[in-house]
């Protein structure tokens, strides 16, 4: 078994162990952690993680930071970090609107962007 953390500036979002976890990095897209996996360290995207246990998964949305690993242990260091069933439904719909209509204004407005990818990945997380 893994020993999994999940940590944003605000807390701990999760602290316990699990069979594998997902991941999305910058250098290579989405990858597994298994243990025995080999020493890792990755910048993370706006994208979800599942720590996957035997007995179920959570998810959580994450906005960028980095993932290590080393022996069994596995630690995500997030900037937003959030748990599906901490996601505020509605304020990420409003955030994703608001974001449609700034890049509706400018379509190479990176903030906006930034913003769209955010709230799409919060509610992807929050339906999953």
């Amino acid at each position: 078994m893994l020993q999994v953390e999940v940590v944003s500036p605000e807390a701990i979002r999760y602290s316990g162990e699990a069979t594998m976890v997902v991941a999305r990095t910058v250098e290579g897209g989405d990858i597994a952690f298994q243990t025995g996996h080999v020493p890792f360290l990755g910048v993370l995207q706006i994208h979800q993680a599942k720590v996957i246990r035997p007995d179920g998964e959570d998810r959580f949305a994450l906005h960028r930071g980095f993932i290590e690993v080393t022996g069994e242990r596995v630690t995500i260091l997030s900037d937003m970090a959030e748990a599906a069933d901490e996601i505020d439904v509605a304020r990420a719909e409003a955030a994703k609107q608001r974001a449609v209509d700034a890049l509706a204004a400018d379509e190479s407005d990176p903030v906006a962007a930034q913003a769209l990818e955010r709230a799409n990945i919060r509610l992807a997380v929050a339906s999953a």
